[in-house]
């Protein structure tokens, strides 16, 4: 299972990106938990000046955009790869 963290305040690109996330998991049939990360000092842990962050186990793999569909859908394959080896 992967974890797929959203960092920011909640705004409406946080919860666009949260819900780009988590359908691209689910069109890939991949298990994964999606947690949203609003508060400051916890989202400052990971060197983010910027939200939205995307991050997937631990490693952060966007900041301050909004990553497109087959962008979080080769973060994610890799992050299976990564996770399988």
């Amino acid at each position: 299972m992967l974890t797929i963290k959203v960092l920011g305040s909640g705004c409406e690109n946080c919860k666009c990106l949260a819900w780009l996330a988590e359908r691209t998991a689910q069109h890939l049939g991949i298990e994964a938990q999606i947690v949203k990360v609003t508060e400051y000092p916890d989202i400052m842990k990971y060197n983010v000046m910027s939200t939205p962050g995307l991050v997937i186990n631990e490693k952060v793999v966007s900041a301050g955009r909004i990553p497109s569909e087959a962008e979080i859908t080769i973060f994610l394959t890799s992050a299976l790869e990564t996770a399988s080896s």
